[in-house]
């Protein structure tokens, strides 16, 4: 997610067009690990600063431990880090417990999690700026 806003469709009165601050600052960007039992409803999320394989693999850990006794499936994009040597270590203690399912390119649809993106994206970022990504993130937790 980045601090900048999305500029989309907007109700506004007829000839008045809706103006919507985009400054050209610099981008600040935070990387959102998050899985989402459709049946349940139950979202796990964690906020990092970057993507890569150290966060990807707390945030694994911490989807096992909050799923205590279940089967995880997660479906997951071939980004390099989810594929890391690094996890393999983990995923052989959780095999059992865990299974990676990783898509197809382009398939947003196989993917319950991209829903819940699309929406928080759609809530915070669509046309409203917001200066910091503090103030991003604090509006997604609302």
């Amino acid at each position: 997610m980045s601090n900048t806003a999305t500029v989309s469709c907007k109700w506004s009165i007829r000839e008045e067009q809706p103006k919507i601050c985009q400054p050209r600052r610099g981008k600040a960007r935070k990387t959102i690990f998050g899985c989402i039992s459709p049946w349940e409803g139950c979202l796990i999320e964690q906020v990092e600063e970057k993507g890569n394989t150290r966060p990807f693999f707390s945030f694994l850990l911490k989807v096992v431990r909050a799923c205590e006794g279940k089967k995880v499936y997660m479906p997951l994009e071939n980004v390099k880090f989810h594929h890391g040597k690094r996890l393999q270590p983990v995923l052989k203690r959780f095999e059992h417990r865990t299974e990676l399912l990783f898509l197809p390119p382009y398939s947003p649809d196989l993917n319950p999690m991209e829903r819940v993106w699309w929406l928080m994206r759609k809530r915070i970022t669509h046309n409203r700026w917001l200066k910091t990504m503090e103030q991003r993130v604090l509006a997604q937790a609302h």
